[in-house]
């Protein structure tokens, strides 16, 4: 069998700028329709306005497109950063790259914050962040040599169609030896023929010698990137210590990080085990709660959830350390060695999954109907293996399963599969079909917003229905948790920016079980410091989970344990110690307040961004269907009495259903004006002129679309 071919189509030869502070200033610009490859500066005010990784990824987005750019228009960009504390080795969780785009599903910003060890070897390689734009004419790698100082752009030909082979392959090519020194961005086939494409990065484990991987699942940015004709980017990187960074104060960088280090490996064993369990223990947790989403988050919990509960993942995880950058003390990035798929091209062979963690084992299996553990497992490789979001695709399949079950579609549709919730095999058919392209697959591809659209106007489905079930906001798949109950997570989920992606503010427990945001103000307080905080990780290169995951043993007896202050004052410090810039805990915020207002205006510039667009579906709101009443029907009565002042008396179901739908929808509309007003912005949801001058984002052209937009003075 003839191996792959490269050809060399472009080159740019470069004096690596180095990193100081957690800066180089430097940005690597790559064309691909003319092959053209420069760098560019980055001066003193965009680094403090924007600090970096997301931040700097939407200065470049915002400077690629116009209002009218689609998704897959030659100046849509794709663009990966690092951030000023990324590649930090003695601070746990501090490789991740965060990577942007304009979306294929919400036509507007998305980012995903993900590991593996490309960002850090991006910047050490001289470069704060990489902008990818144009299109290829044929599949190309890009390469970014950070020790012979070239960037390459080949064409290829002869790679496997699997983002995982072709990741092997071209650690193999260009490690030269040495796999460590390799990092591979790559999608699959599977994101060429569906929207919900996601990006595979990669890092080398030395221990089990084979290149392991994390995801960049939302918004289709594995899409954008195959759609360029993009097969991979990799980075070159070697030696990486403490010093990489050349931080400002190294001994207040050794402090603080061997505090925050030395406090996960003492109470992580005493508490969530994410070093042995990952994020599999909120599976239990999440049913025990009525949270975990069912059969398209119709229910809440399971008599089987257990089967696919930490115990059984503390069976079938490989043992060993699973960081998934280097003196990570989480290490929660868990496999499956040795796994044998039972359906699709790899079918009998054995292989390793990089997974799987919560939101794949929600969403592929109990938010399905499934409850097998090995047919997770065989989804989050395909998924991967395919380049699929796992959290679109559960979410999305799904949707489709109750639309088949209620008779909205049928086998006619689906091209003979039987989607009844719990059916693995057609399932399974249907993400092998979306990794060919091909059959029904490729319309689940598309996503709920555009699968609406199609089952009613060629199936004949009723659209009020689809509407009230398909869980997507923005057009972006929700992730996996049941909101019906907290009012604080339905503001989370709607008026996330990039759309309802967990990442931005998870209220759930602080607002439903705990108790701690009784009135319409603190939930808006919350909606306004959790987004704010979580949105910072993803300016420097940080995981979130050392946040809050592991916490203090005072933690509880706090002023607010919600928020873990005792890790928000550490990583003001890290930030400090790193960069120079002096902050405090209020100035984290201040942050991420300036990035996050600018996204919210980024949206309105492509069309987006107010009011009418922070809709969520009512099944996120409430209980749609008579049975899914029944289901808590104590609740949703002792409410209508109490909270409500219903008389219920004689009231069947559906009547039920309706009045709490009326008192539900107003209260989500109350607390949009409480959110809108606390995070300084219009009754229509838009960033106020004072808002936008106070966090210096007072740019000429933010101006002229707000002007445009009615808001001024």
């Amino acid at each position: 069998m003839q191996g792959p071919t490269f050809k060399e189509i472009g080159a740019f030869g470069y004096n690596r700028a180095e990193v100081d502070r957690g800066y180089t200033d430097q940005v690597l610009s790559v064309n691909l329709s003319n092959s053209e490859i420069v760098t560019k500066p980055v001066d003193e005010r965009i680094r403090k306005v924007f600090v970096g990784g997301k931040g700097y990824d939407l200065w470049l987005l915002w400077n690629a497109v116009k209002p009218t750019t689609k998704w897959d228009d030659p100046e849509n960009a794709v663009c990966i950063a690092c951030g000023p504390m990324g590649g930090t080795t003695n601070y746990p969780g501090s490789g991740k790259s965060i990577v942007s785009t304009i979306s294929p599903l919400t036509s507007a910003p998305i980012d995903s914050n993900v590991g593996g060890f490309f960002g850090p070897y991006l910047k050490f390689s001289g470069f704060d962040a990489l902008e990818v734009t144009g299109k290829a004419e044929k599949e190309v790698v890009v390469v970014i040599d950070g020790v012979d100082e070239k960037v390459k752009i080949i064409e290829c030909s002869g790679l496997p169609e699997d983002s995982y082979e072709t990741s092997r392959i071209l650690t193999e090519h260009f490690g030269d030896g040495k796999p460590r020194e390799i990092s591979v961005v790559s999608a699959g086939q599977g994101a060429k023929n569906t929207l919900i494409g996601c990006l595979n990065f990669t890092w080398f484990d030395s221990a089990r010698k084979r290149v392991r991987y994390k995801q960049a699942g939302r918004g289709g940015i594995g899409t954008v990137f195959t759609n360029k004709n993009i097969k991979a980017i990799v980075a070159r990187w070697d030696k990486v210590t403490l010093r990489s960074n050349r931080p400002a104060d190294e001994k207040s960088l050794k402090e603080v990080g061997k505090a925050h280090s030395t406090e996960i490996v003492q109470l992580d064993p005493k508490q969530h085990e994410m070093a042995v369990l990952g994020t599999t223990h909120l599976v239990t947790i999440m049913d025990d709660y009525d949270l975990l989403p069912t059969n398209n988050f119709r229910y809440g919990r399971h008599p089987e959830a257990a089967n696919l509960g930490q115990e059984v993942y503390r069976r079938l995880f490989d043992k060993g350390f699973d960081g998934c950058w280097v003196g990570c003390t989480v290490a929660c990035a868990h496999g499956i060695k040795d796994f044998v798929p039972f359906t699709g091209p790899f079918k009998g062979q054995k292989v390793f999954v990089d997974g799987p963690e919560y939101e794949t084992i929600a969403g592929c299996g109990s938010n399905l109907g499934i409850f097998d553990p090995f047919t997770v497992a065989e989804f989050n490789f395909y998924c991967d293996a395919y380049g699929i979001d796992t959290i679109s695709f559960g979410t999305a399949l799904a949707f489709v399963m109750e639309c088949f079950e209620m008779g909205l579609i049928n086998k006619e549709h689906t091209g003979g599969l039987d989607l009844s919730f719990g059916n693995r095999l057609s399932a399974l058919e249907v993400l092998h079909q979306m990794g060919r392209g091909e059959g029904f697959g490729k319309i689940v591809g598309q996503g709920i917003r555009r699968m609406k659209k199609i089952f009613a106007s060629e199936f004949g489905a009723d659209a009020a229905t689809m509407q009230d079930i398909g869980m997507e906001a923005k057009g972006l798949e929700f992730s996996e948790y049941i909101t019906k109950e907290s009012l604080a997570q339905q503001g989370g989920y709607g008026l996330a920016l990039k759309g309802p992606q967990h990442d931005e503010a998870w209220l759930i427990f602080l607002d439903m079980v705990h108790g701690y945001m009784p009135t319409f103000e603190k939930k808006a307080e919350a909606l306004h410091w959790f987004p704010m905080f979580r949105t910072w990780f993803s300016l420097c290169g940080l995981c979130k989970l050392p946040w809050n995951d592991i916490v203090p043993e005072d933690n509880k007896d706090t002023e607010e344990p919600a928020k873990v202050m005792q890790h928000v004052e550490w990583y003001a410090k890290y930030f400090s110690a790193v960069t120079g810039r002096e902050t405090t805990p209020e100035g984290l915020i201040t942050m991420s307040e300036t990035v996050y207002n600018f996204q919210r205006i980024f949206n309105l510039k492509m069309g987006f961004g107010d009011r009418a667009n922070d809709d969520i579906p009512y099944r996120a709101v409430g209980p749609v269907t008579e049975d899914e009443y029944e289901s808590r029907r104590e609740r949703y009565d002792k409410q209508l009495v109490e909270e409500h002042e219903v008389d219920i008396a004689g009231k069947s179901t559906a009547e039920k259903l309706a009045i709490l739908r009326k008192h539900r929808e107003k209260r989500y509309e109350i607390l949009k004006d409480s959110v809108y007003a606390r995070r300084g912005w219009t009754k229509d949801g838009i960033p106020t002129l004072k808002t936008v001058k106070r966090l210096g984002i007072d740019f000429p052209d933010v101006l002229e679309l707000l002007e445009s937009k009615g808001v001024r003075e």
